[in-house]
């Protein structure tokens, strides 16, 4: 399948048949990440990782498009009906065909004042792992790590170690807006070497670049 990084933490896959979207975010190219998209999964209610009323108007347009996402956003689109479903970690389904597993739980921890929220990681395809907001390792072997390169929550230390914990033969950066390109620059030379050192081969994409997973 084809898989097509957006800005920040959206991605879609194509398997020439049918196309599934993770986290179109405010930040993201939504319109077109969503265009013909048959199923969306959400890990978290973040702004960033979702944009509830571009979500809301595809699914409006189109009542073929089935969402899963977790019960905080899942109740925010709760008036989609039967389109929105409520997914935890621990669970497997199939997405219009694609073959999904979800791992984690909970967001990242930001601050002690600020509350945790859901946060649910992605398998798709057996193949490709989208964390989200964590950097909680999965129990199973990746093949394609989209690894967050900057966040409020986590420091470059902690993306070495996640890359390194998982040890995926391909890594792929998303959740890198916030970023100069200066500051983008050395955090994937950090994450690219080191991550290199143990068998993972960073590689970064630009906005709507695709490549094959």
């Amino acid at each position: 399948m084809q898989l097509t990084k957006f800005t920040h933490s959206c991605v879609r896959f194509d398997d020439g048949y049918r196309t599934l979207v993770v986290d179109p975010g405010v930040f993201s190219e939504v319109a077109a990440a969503l265009d013909g998209a048959s199923a969306v999964l959400i890990t978290h209610e973040h702004p960033d990782h979702v944009d509830l009323e571009q979500l809301r108007s595809a699914a409006q347009r189109d009542p073929r498009l089935a969402i899963w996402a977790p019960a905080p956003v899942a109740a925010a689109l709760e008036d989609l009906g039967e389109q929105i479903t409520t997914v935890t970690a621990g669970q497997a389904f199939d997405a219009a065909g694609f073959e999904v597993r979800t791992f984690g739980g909970q967001h990242a921890l930001i601050h002690p004042t600020i509350p945790v929220i859901p946060n649910v990681g992605y398998l798709i395809g057996g193949t490709v792992y989208h964390p989200g907001d964590s950097l909680v390792v999965p129990p199973v072997p990746i093949d394609v790590l989209l690894a967050p390169m900057h966040a409020p929550w986590s420091k470059t230390a902690e993306v070495v170690d996640f890359v390194v914990s998982v040890r995926a033969p391909r890594v792929v950066g998303i959740h890198d807006a916030l970023l100069t390109d200066t500051g983008l620059e050395l955090v994937r030379n950090h994450v690219g070497r080191i991550g290199g050192e143990h068998g993972s081969e960073l590689r970064s994409l630009k906005p709507a670049e695709a490549v094959d997973v």
